[in-house]
């Protein structure tokens, strides 16, 4: 109902109020808006999901390892903090170095 006090070109009333509509494509980026550019929201979003997601805990089996600070990734059920990459755990570096150990180890024995 509108108030008596107001004039018409300032009153109007909701039909149905409708909830915000979901973003179709950009997802985590939709906070952006049109901001920045699509080709830097896509990057952007590629780095968001892999920081956001759950990954498995290589000490307990369960996939709770979150991200707490930059490069400090912490298992929410066994409590060990684990360093890693800035944006997700284990980073291509640390892949190949670790393979590269484990073949030289392999060597040595």
């Amino acid at each position: 109902q509108p108030l008596a006090s107001c004039t018409p070109s300032f009153c109007f009333e909701v039909d149905s109020p409708e909830m915000a509509k979901h973003t179709r494509k950009v997802h985590i980026t939709g906070k952006y808006g049109v901001r920045y550019g699509a080709s830097l929201r896509k990057q952007i979003k590629k780095i968001e999901i892999t920081q956001h997601a759950k990954y498995t805990c290589g000490f307990c089996g369960k996939d709770s390892v979150k991200r707490k600070a930059t490069g400090v990734w912490s298992c929410g059920s066994c409590r060990k903090v684990i360093a890693g990459g800035a944006y997700m755990m284990n980073t291509a570096a640390a892949v190949t170095v670790r393979a590269q150990i484990r073949r030289l180890r392999d060597l040595a024995e």
